[in-house]
């Protein structure tokens, strides 16, 4: 609206979809997280950001929607496949060689889903209950790897809950991201996960997806005047 030219988000983390879902607009596809992380070789994964980003800018996007830094702690949760391991340390190491490599070639990484959301069950409902140690140990330990040593410059907050409050308008966002760990990058919601303006915007969320319309827009900005 005010003359910027657009920045286009993609999903990953196995390919690079591009702005259509036509199966004739191809892309490479690389190996599952899950194996790559087997591999335990950090350039081999860096190698394979390097790949996707020149796979984004292919395809004009700006921002890859990986890696997934979740950890395999239910066999029924339905996308590990685009998780690392169920082990914290190597789920971060190997994600942070990926978003190195993806982001020498000028296209951002986006951590997520910002955190504990570990299945799909009940994803817009569910409300995480994980104590202070365990958090910061196991959960939060991927994401904290990615920031401090690998620079990533996005986060995705989750749909999901923890410890009573909705990920978009977390009180982690601000006291976890930006003041224990200095994250200076961008805090998105996942899609359609924000639903309310001042708390989101409170909370430390910068970016509200897929699109303009929503809880801010229009009403941020009376909220802002008032």
């Amino acid at each position: 609206e005010v003359g910027l030219r657009r920045m286009l988000l993609s999903d990953g983390p196995v390919g690079v979809r591009g702005p259509s879902w036509d199966e004739r607009d191809t892309a490479v596809n690389i190996p599952s997280p899950t194996a790559l992380a087997a591999s335990w070789d950090e350039q081999l994964v860096e190698r394979m950001g390097r790949l996707l980003a020149a796979e984004a800018r292919r395809k004009g996007v700006d921002v890859v929607l990986a890696p997934t830094v979740n950890l395999h702690r239910s066999p029924f949760a339905g996308r590990h496949f685009e998780c690392f391991s169920e082990d914290p340390w190597l789920s971060g190491w190997v994600a942070a060689a990926y978003v190195r490599g993806l982001q020498a070639g000028g296209v951002a990484g986006c951590a997520k889903h910002f955190v504990a959301n570990d299945s799909e069950t009940e994803r817009f409902r569910l409300d995480a209950r994980v104590d202070e140690r365990t958090l910061r140990e196991l959960y939060l330990l991927p994401f904290e790897v990615l920031v401090r040593e690998a620079g990533v410059w996005s986060v995705m907050a989750a749909y999901t809950g923890l410890n009573g409050a909705t990920m978009s308008e977390h009180p982690a966002l601000r006291e976890v991201l930006a003041e224990d760990w200095g994250f200076d990058g961008v805090v998105m919601s996942d899609w359609l996960a924000a639903r309310t303006t001042e708390p989101t915007a409170g909370a430390g969320l910068d970016l509200v997806m897929p699109r303009p319309a929503g809880p801010w827009g229009p009403a941020l900005v009376e909220a802002v005047r008032a």
